[in-house]
């Protein structure tokens, strides 16, 4: 690197430009930084082992229910400690704007999920209730429930036998979660899955996954396979997966997060690849004479050539390292703004690499071009400006 200092002064020769276009660069990986994380993080957790509740769904699709005879069955699976089920219902309050989720659950629901905190009395008055509800903190807040209201619920998929799309509940519980990065969760409402058996008008006796509580977190594997031997070769085949995993492939049905921010990332970097390769290649441009004396002096071909390539590498990697670094540092502010949606603590080391290695291939292309230039540069004719 004895040339450093050379291909550092031919970078910053013009400061105004060469501050703009790390800007932009610097600009490009803090977003890749921030969206490749999301991605990276949204593709993980197909791996059952060390989970302490696992998903049963439908191999088709989680939009398939499966039948309530299957409780029993897996009830009996060795290593299960306890289930509960759910089925999603998708109703709106007021507007689809005012979306949030809300699906009926198990009477045993609430008791799967330790880290959300409910009164006993709440919890009972809910049992009691057969249109009771129990809704998030932070939903309750966000609409000016309390206890005792009642939710005017409108179905979009399930109307009541009478033909009515109106489901009132009554909200008898408030919930919270214990951790506070985990706030988003407290978007969502739950009501009885007996009630919207008893009521809906399409379909009866299905629910839309099971969720199991394993009494060995190391047996996992072994009893998620076994659950989904119970229903292999049926019309209601199984898929056993960690909530983490479920929790993408529900998502994924409204969006797939990777298809966007692949289209995003290749929208910002072939722009990134217009705007450093037209920097590069006007820096060049300008420095025909100066590359000239290089040669003159003693540098070969292959030299200038390196030179060159350097200084666009390093245009490139120096913005991008930056960009990776600031989103490093915003990633656990977005993360504690989201309210618990996205739980992220840093740029992930899967993106540091990809990003690295994107850096690299974009210096290289940006500067191969101004380089070979460089290199089949006559002396003569630069300098006599021709």
């Amino acid at each position: 690197m004895k040339y450093l200092h050379l291909i550092w002064a031919a970078l910053f020769r013009s400061k105004t430009r060469t501050m703009l276009t790390l800007l932009s660069v610097v600009a490009a990986f803090l977003l890749f930084g921030m969206l490749d994380s999301v991605r990276v993080a949204f593709n993980s957790g197909g791996n059952l082992a060390g989970s302490k509740r696992l998903v049963v769904a439908s191999r088709l699709s989680i939009t398939q229910m499966l039948p309530y005879s299957l409780l029993q069955q897996i009830e009996t699976v060795p290593g299960v400690k306890r289930v509960g089920y759910a089925a999603w219902f998708g109703g709106i309050y007021r507007d689809p704007k005012n979306f949030f989720p809300n699906f009926s659950v198990s009477p045993n629901y609430f008791d799967m999920y330790p880290e959300y905190v409910l009164s006993p009395a709440q919890k009972a008055a809910f049992e009691a209730d057969r249109t009771g509800a129990i809704v998030g903190e932070s939903l309750a807040k966000r609409n000016g429930w309390k206890l005792g209201d009642t939710v005017p619920l409108q179905a979009t998929i399930f109307p009541q036998k009478d033909g009515s799309n109106a489901w009132p509940l009554k909200i008898d519980g408030i919930f919270t979660v214990k951790d506070a990065k985990r706030k988003g969760e407290e978007n969502q409402l739950w009501f009885h899955w007996k009630y919207f058996d008893e009521a809906n008008q399409y379909v009866n006796g299905r629910v839309g996954w099971y969720i199991v509580e394993l009494a060995d977190v190391n047996q996992a594997d072994r009893v998620g396979a076994a659950i989904d031997a119970i229903s292999a070769n049926s019309d209601h085949e199984t898929k056993t997966q960690t909530e983490e995993a479920f929790n993408q492939s529900f998502a994924k049905q409204f969006a797939d997060i990777g298809l966007i921010v692949t289209a995003i990332m290749a929208a910002v970097f072939f722009t990134l690849l217009l705007l450093t390769g037209n920097t590069m290649a006007q820096a060049v441009r300008e420095r025909i004479p100066e590359l000239a004396v290089l040669k003159t002096i003693g540098f070969s071909n292959r030299s200038v050539l390196w030179l060159v390539l350097a200084e666009a590498m390093l245009l490139v990697v120096l913005g991008g390292l930056i960009g990776l670094g600031l989103a490093a540092l915003l990633m656990p502010i977005v993360s504690a703004s989201s309210g618990g949606m996205i739980q992220l603590p840093t740029v992930l080391p899967q993106t540091w690499l990809l990003g690295i290695a994107l850096m690299l291939v974009i210096g290289a292309i940006v500067g191969a071009l101004p380089a070979l230039r460089a290199m089949r540069l006559n002396i003569v004719d630069a300098l006599a400006g021709r």
